[in-house]
């Protein structure tokens, strides 16, 4: 059992860790407990053979208990606990998963058999490393024991090879996409761009609704692509207010696709211009070129770790504060105009196209 991450972008994050517990372990079963709105990412994926879906109904205590129940049915051998929080430890222990490996956080290290300390490189570091640690580590717990199969262990590589990020997204579901946006009225003989002006955790992870709207119409207008908004519902808001700004209507899909949709249509999209958000991630995973816009965060850290990502940032003094929001003027968003992004996907768009021309 692998206990999923809990926000999008930490989701896709995980994912070499993945990877590489499949070639830790090849002969094992590997089931991923995670959140309904993960589905959409994993599915289809080589390296799970079991996605469990985790209820949140009922409040915390019932939550627990309820998931510490299916887990005890399923009787697994060991679990890997990718969150920081408490919950998931005490779910594996209420479970009695014979074996529990994750970070000793948040007061939870008596409730696993093998705690680990945090690295100390731990923001220093890519967060996909935070996960492939874990990984490593139960390498070396298991070709230390003399109780393990031989047969069953592989051998891990993630210090010497780049992690795999990508995810595999089927034709089927590439097919629903464009049916989708053809549905929508999106002219697909032009460059696809997403925009994802939102973000659901950070207000000051935003550039502003004005330059999206800016970027949006100089897209539209100097470049010939068709410009459709994604994001949760709960970021309607803010790609309404960028649409009301525009002077082209753009596709608006926000709040109307679950993540499954929303990991096709990148799939099918040319660029994705956005925020330090989920998207970003998916973007990069599922092949799509990905310019991504940062402010209060740490690239070095959060950026999507992929040569199809590039990052925009103007960093002041106070960045990146990890704040949620900005306590006085947001200056490392509105340093960033929209001319600066718009010339930055214009390159990428043409250098997808060319790309394209040669092969």
């Amino acid at each position: 059992m692998v206990r999923g991450a809990n926000w999008v972008g930490d989701a896709v994050m995980t994912v070499p860790a993945l990877r590489e517990l499949r070639r830790v372990l090849p002969r094992a079963h590997i089931t991923l407990a995670t959140r309904a709105w993960a589905e959409g990412i994993f599915r289809g994926a080589d390296f799970l053979d079991d996605i469990l879906i985790s209820e949140e109904a009922g409040g915390a205590a019932l939550s627990t208990l309820r998931e510490a129940r299916v887990w005890r049915a399923r009787r697994f051998d060991l679990a890997v606990l990718f969150p920081n929080a408490f919950a998931p430890a005490l779910v594996a222990a209420l479970a009695r998963v014979p074996a529990r490996v994750g970070y000793a956080t948040q007061g939870r290290g008596p409730l696993l058999t093998h705690p680990l300390p945090v690295p100390d490189w731990r923001g220093l570091r890519h967060e996909v490393f935070y996960y492939l640690n874990i990984v490593a580590e139960l390498e070396r717990m298991l070709h230390g024991s003399t109780s393990v199969e031989p047969m069953l262990l592989g051998s891990s590589s993630f210090e010497s090879s780049e992690p795999h990020t990508g995810l595999a997204v089927s034709d089927e579901r590439r097919r629903a996409a464009r049916e989708l946006l053809r549905e929508r009225g999106a002219r697909l003989e032009r460059p696809l761009v997403a925009l994802c002006p939102g973000s659901t955790n950070s207000r000051a992870k935003r550039w502003p609704a004005e330059r999206f709207a800016a970027l949006a119409d100089s897209l539209m207008e100097r470049a010939g692509a068709e410009v459709v908004l994604i994001g949760a519902g709960e970021e309607l808001d803010v790609s309404e207010e960028v649409a009301r700004r525009m002077r082209k209507r753009p596709v608006v899909l926000t709040g109307e696709t679950d993540l499954g949709q929303t990991v096709a249509v990148l799939s099918v999209a040319d660029l994705l211009v956005t925020n330090d958000t989920g998207p970003a991630h998916v973007a990069a995973a599922v092949g799509c070129p990905v310019v991504v816009i940062f402010g209060p965060t740490n690239p070095l850290t959060t950026r999507p770790l992929s040569p199809l990502a590039e990052v925009v940032r103007v960093p002041p003094d106070c960045a990146p504060c990890m704040l949620r929001d900005c306590p006085i003027d947001h200056r490392c968003m509105t340093a960033i105009t929209a001319e600066d992004v718009y010339a930055r996907a214009v390159r990428v768009l043409e250098a997808r196209r060319g790309a394209e021309v040669a092969r």
